[in-house]
C-alpha cells in the first residue's frame, strides 16, 4: 500500500520541491540590494560624466532609494 502511495505522490512531491526552490530564489533576488546599489553607483557616474541630467539623476536616485528602503522593510518584517 505504501509503495502505491509513494508512486502516486512522487510527481506531487517533485513539483512541490521545484516550487519551493523557485520561491526561495525569487525571495533571495527580491531582497538582494547589491544590484540596486550598483545601479545607484552607475547613476552617480553617469551624472558626474554628464551623460544624464541632474533631473534624470534625481528621478533615478528617488526610485532606487525607494527600492532600498522597501528591501530593508521586507527584511525587518521577516525577522
Amino acid at each position: 500500500m505504501f509503495l502505491v502511495d509513494d508512486l502516486l505522490l512522487s510527481p506531487v512531491r517533485g513539483l512541490l520541491f521545484v516550487l519551493k526552490e523557485l520561491h526561495q530564489r525569487a525571495r533571495e533576488e527580491l531582497l538582494d540590494d547589491d544590484a540596486v546599489r550598483q545601479e545607484l553607483r552607475e547613476s552617480y557616474m553617469l551624472l558626474e560624466t554628464g551623460r544624464i541630467t541632474e533631473r534624470e539623476f534625481e528621478r533615478r536616485e528617488l526610485r532606487l532609494v525607494g527600492r532600498l528602503e522597501a528591501i530593508e522593510r521586507m527584511r525587518e518584517e521577516m525577522r
